[in-house]
């Protein structure tokens, strides 16, 4: 630690400390002024901040001894700004290629704050009771802030899925679910809602806490759309409707539409609630009953609002909630000879097993809503800075974790060299710390797992030639948390503009026309969504009709109302989720034919 007094009124005072840890230095430099009032010395003005440098920054550093000056050398200046040049000029910035950044990340090193709420239901959901596994075994569940246990979470496998079908499957046959009338099942789900947000803050805290989201991002945004698609689901229910259609000759033909039975889902660990959502609304206004897995790292949101659910009226055994692992729950639902339907949200690789499961069993019908690789395209024409805040939030909402995040940030060449700046710029001000803390825009990473994959596509990038501008590298000791990461110079073959990472880093292309992006955007396996950013109408709907993508935001990116379809082409996925073609996921069509005897007309 070293401390220095500056020459000027009020003194300036600074103290560093470089911290070695897991292959990065850090350096934490404080700076604060001081004033005496009435015989006390008061702090006036305070900033701390923090500096992390990646082994190939140290290695370039320690070959000019920049790392030893830092560390032993004595330094005063006369100025804040001369303070920061006192870093620069020995090229902590611009020698390194920007590979040393300052960030807003005081909060990623604080002790994390004690979340609002407590954790009541660990057990499995199975025919309207909470019941253990039939193992008895249980498997943790961990804060992402920090890596500790939350809570032990019941371990459903293949006869706790048997157990839930069988439940889902008596309800579906001989309870009242299917039979009452859809204005009844709309009431139940309306009072669903209601309880979604009088419940909105614990709901939320119990999200956060077990994903590692912001708080108002949950709080402000995903609860409350909950509670939006429950009703959307709800006003759906007594609308859903067959036809009487003309035949040739004396016939009267007969269109139903009728719930397709017990319906298997498997959502996610990035949206929890809103996956439950888009999977539960549909399936329960059509009629149907369901066996639902939770992802393994986020078991616990489902848990407490499907008890919500019951406290609504829902019957027993008409949701069933299963928390497990892919390989043996996820496994046993795909390929159950009772389920009738299946819908999973995933990776791409685990969607081709579901499938697969899912054929070789009875040949349930699948929804699939997978991977992306989105181009996010900025036009010359467009307001930089609008468009460098668009790209920022449609990469770095979630921490980067969406199927449909703009990852490949298409940039006009020529705005190209200014968006680069501005956007580094942004990353550099994006805060990060605990997800509690009012203010947050990042949170950590789900698990150590995806944390690594995130650090070796952001070392697969810099060993194949980016241009690594901004972050880089993990933040603090503690958790998984991951700088805003930005790379220019990105070309098509490298890894990082082919394959998902789904994380906090944003990969920048340069474009010279029209023909040329088209092309190079729909050169992916991915097709799910594209992001446009013009001012010229004619720009817009020439991109619009020629990305092959099942999602366009022109001018914006991220708007997920509950009556706006969404899923992907190619390997991104098939069928529809919300709005009204989410419906027809969950119903058959069957043709009733009746003859008409001397009919008065046809």
């Amino acid at each position: 630690m070293q401390r220095h007094i500056y020459g000027f009124t009020p003194p300036l005072y600074i103290e560093a400390r470089a911290i070695y840890i897991k292959g990065h230095l850090r350096l934490e430099v404080a700076e604060y002024c001081t004033q005496r009032r009435e015989g006390r010395e008061e702090v006036i003005y305070s900033l701390d901040s923090q500096y992390q440098v990646s082994i190939i920054t140290l290695k370039a550093m320690a070959a000019r001894g920049i790392v030893s000056a830092l560390l032993s050398r004595s330094r005063c200046a006369s100025s804040r700004s001369a303070a920061y040049s006192l870093f620069r000029k020995d090229g902590l910035h611009g020698s390194t290629s920007g590979l040393l950044q300052r960030f807003s990340t005081a909060a990623a090193m604080e002790e994390p704050i004690s979340p609002p709420v407590q954790v009541n239901y660990t057990q499995l959901l199975i025919n309207g009771q909470f019941v253990d596994a039939a193992s008895g075994k249980t498997f943790p569940t961990l804060d992402p802030r920090t890596g500790e246990v939350i809570a032990h979470v019941a371990e459903g496998d293949v006869e706790d899925v048997n157990r839930a079908v069988i439940a889902a499957r008596k309800a579906f046959d001989e309870g009242p679910w299917p039979r009452m009338t859809a204005y009844e099942r709309s009431r139940i789900m309306y009072r669903f809602a209601d309880l979604i947000e009088k419940h909105n803050d614990d709901i939320a805290a119990l999200e956060t806490w077990d994903n590692g989201k912001p708080y108002e991002q949950a709080a402000k945004i995903e609860v409350p759309m909950l509670a939006r698609l429950m009703r959307y689901y709800a006003g759906w229910a007594d609308k859903i409707h067959g036809l009487v259609v003309p035949a040739d000759g004396p016939h009267h033909v007969q269109v139903l539409h009728e719930p397709i039975g017990v319906a298997g889902q498997i959502i996610p660990w990035n949206f929890p609630l809103l996956m439950y959502g888009w999977k539960v609304g549909p399936a329960l206004a059509c009629g149907n009953t369901v066996v639902l897995k939770t992802a393994e790292q986020t078991p616990l949101s489902a848990l407490y609002v499907t008890k919500l659910f019951h406290e609504a009226g829902l019957p027993d055994g008409v949701l069933n909630i299963v928390s497990g692992f892919g390989p043996t729950a996820g496994a046993a639902l795909a390929s159950h000879m009772d389920v009738d339907k299946l819908a999973f949200t995933g990776s791409t690789a685990t969607g081709k097993i579901v499938l697969e499961l899912a054929s070789r069993s009875n040949l349930k019908q699948v929804t699939l809503e997978l991977g992306g690789k989105s181009p996010m395209i900025i036009m010359d024409d467009a307001d930089i800075d609008q468009a460098v805040e668009l790209a920022h939030f449609a990469l770095f909402f979630n921490q980067g974790q969406c199927c449909c995040a703009g990852s490949r940030t298409f940039v006009h060449e020529r705005v190209y060299d200014e968006f680069v700046e501005k956007a580094k710029a942004r990353a550099q001000k994006r805060v990060v710390g605990d997800p509690f803390k009012q203010g947050i825009e990042q949170g950590p990473q789900i698990d150590e797992d995806q944390f690594n994959k995130i650090l070796r596509m952001i070392k697969s990038g810099v060993d194949e030639g980016a241009n690594l501008v901004a972050g880089g590298a993990q933040l603090g000791d503690k958790g998984y948390y991951i700088q805003p990461t930005v790379f220019s110079d990105v070309q098509d073959g490298m890894k990082i503009a082919k394959e998902e990472i789904f994380g906090p880093v944003q990969s920048i292309l340069k474009f010279k026309d029209l023909d040329e992006v088209i092309r190079r955007s729909n050169n992916s396996r991915y097709g799910l969504a594209a992001g446009i950013f013009t001012n010229n109408l004619a720009t817009a709907n020439t991109l619009m009709r020629a990305l092959r993508v099942g999602s366009v935001w022109i001018n914006c990116f991220d708007v997920f109302d509950a009556a706006i379809p969404f899923g992907g082409y190619k390997m991104s996925g098939h069928g529809r989720e919300k709005g009204i073609d989410s419906l027809k996921n969950y119903l058959q069509v069957k043709a009733v034919v009746t003859p008409l005897n001397n009919p008065a007309w046809l």
